[in-house]
């Protein structure tokens, strides 16, 4: 397995929030723009679930959450109500559409 890291610069490595699967910051990135939808909502998901807040935002944008979000609500475990937050005061706040 890769070693894991917090340098997304580093695309040979694997992202810490990846403990359990052995992909690169690279592969990540290309899953997460590739064609196959249901890959792509694992991967955000997981990136949701286990990465910090602030390094999601290196991999996908804000809309993307949100547009997604529908599919990825039960998929998110304890760090579901902190993801409604954001986003619901995201849409107060005129940052996303409603």
């Amino acid at each position: 397995m890769r070693s894991l890291t917090t340098d997304f610069s580093q695309s040979h490595l694997r992202p810490y929030f990846l403990w359990d699967e052995d992909l690169s910051v690279e592969e990540l990135r290309r899953r997460l723009r590739g064609d196959d939808a249901r890959e792509r909502l694992r991967l955000i998901a997981k990136l949701l679930r286990e990465a910090s807040d602030i390094d999601v935002w290196e991999f996908v944008a804000p809309s993307e959450v949100a547009a997604a979000f529908p599919a990825l609500r039960q998929r998110l475990g304890r760090r579901r109500a902190f993801w409604e937050f954001l986003l619901e005061g995201w849409r107060q706040d005129g940052i996303l559409p409603r």
